[in-house]
């Protein structure tokens, strides 16, 4: 998927149907000149209806197409006939989609399952027509219900990514790379720091035909949750990931002060992602010899609080482990 096709945040109009008015409408017909009341109910307005679809991945589909309005209900009619009810509308949304009232920023309700639908706006009733209202004291009835008027709202639409690992780093610290060793997706890979632009998602092929997905997003620095950079913008996608694997290059500085800046910057923008598992992978390892390495890891002994190991996707060193550690994690 390409980055102009990601799409995670999209701010739309949704509009019901009107409910119809009931009929008022006397029976008539040959030899029955007052035959009563017999106006029908109108119909129900249209719902717009949010939908979860799990072969979606982004909210590109809605880039263009911003306006939802549902079908208004058919006025009743005479012989008590019901007038059609107007014709939904359906918002398919991706899992993991938040709906917010842009107004208030409140979240609405959340769709995290194929096929669960949640009414947007709830179509306007229909008005009851004029043989509900006859009685021995007023047995025609010139009057019935007129329908229920619409409703309207104006909604953001947030998209958190369902994956199970998500990939933390500053920038140019390897994960795109990782992403397009461990799994078959083709992010963009260059030699500066926010080259990813976007999020992005792979599925890690394992043994016996099962899997995992993993998700990329852009680099974190220091401030991000006060808005800094790129990666505040995009930290929502890992809130609902099962693992978070930090991703650390052995030419770092200090690599527990990076793991230490990382794990803050997470705990400032939500104090929650703490309850996640952790593991920390030290990339472009092959960069090390096996002196530095091992000096390196009885320093990191003493100091990583969290499962740790060296990784080189260029290489392919420590790939296998790494998988290994992920989907032992997965399923404890």
């Amino acid at each position: 998927m390409t980055e102009g096709n990601f799409v995670d945040y999209i701010k739309l109009y949704a509009c019901s149907g009107n409910g119809g008015k009931g009929s008022v409408h006397l029976h008539r017909e040959k030899y029955i000149t007052k035959g009563g009341p017999d106006g029908g109910d109108g119909g129900r307005g249209g719902h717009v209806i949010v939908r979860g679809n799990e072969n979606l991945w982004t909210l590109h589909h809605l880039k263009f197409k911003k306006h939802f309005r549902a079908g208004h209900g058919e006025h009743g009619s005479k012989s008590r006939s019901t007038g059609a009810d107007g014709t939904d509308v359906f918002v398919e949304v991706p899992l993991g989609t938040v709906v917010r009232d842009t107004e208030t920023n409140a979240i609405i309700f959340e769709i995290t399952e194929h096929d669960q639908e949640i009414i947007l706006c709830e179509g306007g009733k229909g008005g009851r027509g004029n043989w509900h209202f006859k009685s021995p004291t007023n047995q025609t009835p010139r009057y019935a219900q007129p329908g229920m008027p619409s409703e309207e709202k104006y909604v953001t639409i947030e998209l958190k990514i369902l994956a199970d690992v998500g990939l933390v780093g500053f920038p140019n610290a390897g994960k795109s790379t990782l992403l397009s060793v461990i799994t078959s997706a083709k992010p963009k890979i260059a030699d500066y720091e926010f080259t990813t632009l976007k999020p992005n998602l792979g599925i890690v092929e394992y043994r016996d035909f099962q899997s995992f997905v993993m998700a990329d997003i852009p680099g974190i620095i220091e401030g991000a949750a006060e808005g800094k950079g790129l990666g505040h913008y995009f930290l929502r996608h890992i809130e609902r990931n099962s693992i978070l694997l930090f991703l650390i290059p052995a030419d770092a500085d200090d690599i527990k002060n990076q793991y230490d800046i990382l794990l803050d910057e997470l705990r400032r923008y939500n104090p929650e992602m703490l309850d996640k598992e952790r593991i920390v992978a030290i990339s472009k390892s092959d960069l090390l010899d096996a002196e530095l390495e091992a000096e390196l890891k009885q320093i990191l002994d003493q100091e990583m609080p969290v499962d740790y190991l060296f990784i080189s996707s260029a290489a392919q060193k420590g790939i296998v482990e790494l998988k290994d550690l992920l989907w032992k994690q997965l399923n404890v």
